[in-house]
């Protein structure tokens, strides 16, 4: 009996213990097959199966005619399994140089027998890579040597032009995601999205023969289609690196709008860097010359902001083209001294005081206008806000608040300082000038297209404002043909074709005082006149010459983007000067008084030396032909009481006025022949060349 109950328990309790490991068992294969399952499912996978990236390839940027300036090219990653390598050394040795990559490095990576795969390089050439496979399939050495080496499809990008654009354009990290530019604004959608390959592996990671594949397709990334016209981009490059070399200047920006849609046609800024070959081992340098300064960076503009002062006054009515205005040099306004550029012009009308670049004339406009009156069409000019294009880092200018603003405040906004643009906004104001009064918002993206090149996106030109009336547009375009045509915007004058702008100089504050020695000299132009298509605008900043007024360190280069473009697009050029010319009278022996009657009947101009009251000689001589509106220079000096060398070093006249000049000039032996008006920038023969007495000095004049 007690032995069967001894039986029992033991049965009972091996039954327990049974029971106890069945229900643990149960319990784990619950915990792995459902708590755990999933997990332990990808830790399976990932240990017999490989798992590589493969890119998307990021969508193409072109230009408005479809031409592509940025695309995506097949790249490789080249990577190794450090459990394969035998020799980590002569894996080096051999794959180093290849691959231009440090040695040392590649050999620490491979001597990390932790991991299954290492990445060595990446964004490989396709050239590259068929260069090692065709080693390894010449030398069975090297093929066993390499073992462990894999291949996986990458893409790079590439920028057809080089540092063309670039700014604009950004640039990618090597991972293809956009850091700077339109790059990185439309990342989302160039990148695309990556596909995956999975490969069955061994323990020891090696590809199994007959192992299954499973490969998702990556999608490739939208393509930009900007309003960017690559010919007119060329121009403006072409002019911009001339302008910073011949200038001298720190740096130099252009801007090219379409005038009656707000498309950027072009955008120039130098220095610049290719996109290719980026400095990225200097990240201060890269990051400054990233910068889309044209967008982001604000500045006092000077006379050009006298167009928009102008053309408030005129659609306002506070003043005519013909009203009357005096300079003598300088204006006082709440106490301060507002000085002109010159000692005085005398009396002239509006149209003429936008000719001269006269600063009084500008200020009694913005006083007449008063605060309220100006900060509406100020405002709705767009400035003080942003312009709302696309592309990164947009800057909103500075606009002193209007309940702050004083007269004399006001008086110096009306010639441009006291106020702060970036060259985005004055060349959008600028075109609702002369484009018949509508502020067009600036976009540079016309649209965006899929893989397949449907549209999916386009960008409708859009009017943000009307701050002028078309008739006041008129007038404006009228008035600033004759700044080029006849006044301080001269240097941008282009035979047979109508062109309009003005020249500015603007004042740069250095440790928060403004400098007397550096300025950025601009100029903003439209053509054609009769019909306005484009403007066009230059700055210089910190040119290096001796006189650096934007008629002569910026008029030249926009004259060239103009010139350049308007026989681009098929504008023809009329035969001959619509100006009328004339024949210059013999004026010698006539006294100043005769010789200005004479020379107002021709609507010539002209300036005298004041020695005397008898003119003794003149330029242009007799029968000479002048334009109409031109000027001449007349001598009152002894001309025999010249020293008797035949030779004379000619002297630099550059910086100084037309009678300056000519008395210069006349001291030495020679004559001037007069070009334009305002301050001599530039001369031939150069200074400290010797030429014969008697000889010409052609002397180039402009308004600052």
């Amino acid at each position: 009996m007690r032995a069967e109950i001894l039986i029992r328990q033991r049965i009972w309790k091996l039954m327990i213990v049974l029971v106890a490991l069945f229900g643990a068992i149960t319990v784990r294969i619950v915990s792995l097959t459902v708590i755990q399952g999933e997990e332990l499912t990808a830790r399976g996978v990932r240990q017999w199966t490989q798992e590589g990236k493969v890119s998307a390839q990021r969508g193409s940027i072109l230009d408005s005619r479809g031409d592509p300036l940025v695309m995506s090219t097949t790249a490789y990653i080249v990577s190794a399994n450090p459990r394969a390598v035998a020799d980590e050394e002569a894996f080096a040795d051999a794959l180093a140089p290849l691959l231009k990559v440090d040695r040392d490095l590649m050999i620490r990576r491979l001597g990390n027998k932790a991991y299954a795969s290492v990445q060595l390089k990446r964004q490989v050439p396709r050239e590259t890579v068929d260069a090692i496979r065709a080693l390894r399939a010449q030398d069975d050495a090297l093929d066993q040597l390499l073992q462990g080496l894999a291949f996986s499809e990458d893409s790079r990008r590439v920028y057809l032009n080089g540092a063309f654009l670039s700014q604009v354009l950004g640039l990618t990290n090597v991972d293809s995601v956009g850091q700077s530019g339109l790059e990185q604004l439309y990342n989302t959608a160039l990148a695309g999205e990556d596909g995956l390959l999975l490969t069955e592996v061994d323990r020891k990671s090696r590809f199994m023969p007959g192992g299954s594949t499973t490969y998702v397709a990556p999608q490739r990334g939208d393509t930009l289609q900007l309003t960017i016209d690559n010919s007119i981009q060329a121009f403006t490059e072409r002019a911009m690196r001339e302008c910073i070399a011949v200038n001298n200047a720190q740096a130099v920006q252009a801007i090219v709008m379409d005038v009656n849609t707000g498309a950027i046609l072009a955008m120039c800024m130098k220095p610049d860097y290719d996109p290719n070959d980026p400095p990225r081992e200097d990240g201060e340098t890269l990051a400054r010359l990233m910068r889309i300064t044209a967008v982001s960076d604000a500045y006092e503009p000077g006379s050009t902001f006298k167009s928009l002062t102008c053309a408030a006054a005129l659609d306002a009515g506070v003043a005519t083209v013909n009203d009357g205005f005096t300079c003598t040099g300088s204006i006082r306004v709440d106490g301060d001294t507002i000085r002109c550029w010159k000692n005085s012009h005398g009396a002239e009308t509006l149209a003429q005081g936008l000719q001269n670049s006269c600063n009084p004339v500008f200020v009694q406009l913005a006083l007449r206008l008063g605060a309220d009156r100006f900060y509406q069409y100020l405002r709705a000019f767009g400035l003080g806000t942003r312009t709302g294009i696309d592309l990164p880092g947009e800057g909103a200018g500075i606009l002193i608040n209007s309940r702050y603003v004083k007269s004399v405040d006001l008086a110096r906004i009306g010639f441009g300082q006291s106020v702060a643009v970036t060259p985005l906004q004055l060349i959008t104001a600028f075109s609702a000038v002369v484009n018949g009064g509508r502020l067009m918002k600036p976009y540079i993206v016309a649209a965006v297209l899929n893989e397949e090149g449907d549209v999916i996106q386009r960008t409708a030109a859009q009017v943000m404002a009307a701050p002028i009336r078309p008739e006041t547009s008129q007038t404006m375009r009228e008035l600033l043909e004759q700044v080029v045509a006849a006044g301080g915007g001269h240097n941008a004058y282009i035979e047979g074709y109508r062109v309009g702008g003005k020249t500015g100089t603007a004042q740069v504050y250095i440790d928060g005082k403004v400098s007397s020695a550096v300025h950025i000299g601009s100029f903003i132009g439209f053509a054609p006149v009769e019909n306005p298509r484009f403007a066009v605008l230059v700055t210089v900043n910190a040119a290096d010459v001796p006189v650096d007024y934007g008629g002569t360190t910026a008029a030249p280069f926009a004259r060239q983007i103009i010139e350049d473009t308007l026989e681009y697009l098929g504008y023809p050029r009329a035969g001959e000067d619509d100006r009328k010319r004339v024949e210059v009278p013999d004026l010698r022996g006539m006294t100043l008084t005769e010789a200005g009657r004479a020379l107002r009947a021709l609507n010539v101009k002209w300036e005298t030396d004041g020695v005397s009251d008898v003119i003794t000689d003149q330029m242009p001589p007799p029968g000479a032909s002048l334009m109409a509106g031109g000027q001449m220079m007349l001598y009152t000096d002894d001309r025999a009481a010249a020293t008797p060398d035949l030779m004379a070093a000619v002297p630099d006249v550059r910086g100084m006025s037309v009678v300056e000049a000519s008395r210069a000039l006349r001291a030495r032996g020679f004559d001037m022949e007069l070009v334009g008006s305002g301050i001599a920038v530039g001369q031939r023969p150069a200074a400290g060349i010797y030429a014969a007495k008697g000889g010409k000095v052609e002397v180039t004049f402009a308004l600052p």
